[in-house]
């Protein structure tokens, strides 16, 4: 079986062969209760994968609606589609390479496999992705601290537990990448007092007001952006235009740590 690739927040969320059948499912049946029952899941235990599921990216792969007796109806978001046609493809890829132990696998089809796995990867990145160097890793009893150096004088500090620093092949040299959705981003003016371990210093590239929301993008001391999503209330409180100089605050439990493939 795949080993997963992605853990969040050392809470052992990731795409896992079960749950990969529960959004395949998901996407032929239309309900919840009806995907369960085919997989031979129970009814809560549907919905806890769901929920746990919708934590993996910046984006919700299942959409829901709650239901009566009958159970709640569901769909596969464009995200949720293209997450499960990476691991269906991970699947192939992963016994086309077995069967090239003894000579049999098509290396041209190997290769074209390849190709459709790392352009799936690029369309389920989350809104913040950054790639570093890991700078250090300071191991505790149960949780390990990981900071990722992100070039220019950035840096990510993640909390994640040290079976995922093991499971993930984590080590100070190496190379990991940092996901950080944009509803954890918290935007302060500089000179703010906070408890978050994380505070990188940005610059306003744009920032655009929806209905509730806005989208507040941030071009980072180092070169990197960084995308926050904040209520209009904090735009007008915080005075956030472009050229204006914010904080942007994140919680090291928020800092999603991947390898790549």
């Amino acid at each position: 079986m795949l080993e997963p690739l992605i853990d969040l927040r050392g809470g052992g969320t990731s795409l896992t062969p079960k749950r990969a059948k529960l959004l395949q499912a998901l996407e032929s049946e239309g309900s919840i209760s009806a995907a369960a029952r085919a997989i031979g899941m129970s009814y809560k235990g549907a919905w806890d994968t769901i929920t746990a599921l919708n934590r993996l990216l910046a984006q919700p792969l299942v959409t829901t609606e709650t239901g009566g007796s009958g159970g709640g109806g569901a769909r596969l978001t464009d995200a949720g589609r293209r997450v499960l046609a990476f691991h269906q493809a991970l699947t192939v890829l992963q016994q086309r390479l077995l069967a090239g132990l003894d000579g049999s696998a098509d290396h041209a089809s190997l290769d074209q496999l390849l190709e459709r796995l790392g352009n799936l990867m690029l369309k389920t990145s989350a809104r913040n992705q950054y790639e570093g160097t890991i700078h250090a890793i300071q191991r505790g009893a149960v949780n390990s601290e990981v900071i990722l150096d992100l070039g220019g004088g950035d840096r990510l500090v993640a909390i994640i537990t040290n079976r995922s620093v093991d499971d993930l092949g984590l080590r100070e040299g190496g190379s990991a990448i940092a996901l950080v959705k944009s509803s954890f981003v918290v935007l302060g003016a500089p000179g703010v007092r906070t408890s978050a371990r994380n505070a990188l210093a940005g610059t306003v590239l744009s920032c655009q007001e929806g209905a509730v929301n806005a989208e507040v993008e941030l071009q980072l001391s180092g070169g990197r952006r960084l995308v926050a999503t904040v209520t209009n209330e904090s735009v007008k409180a915080l005075d956030i235009r472009e050229g204006a100089s914010l904080l942007a605050l994140i919680k090291s439990s928020h800092v999603i740590l991947a390898v790549a493939v």
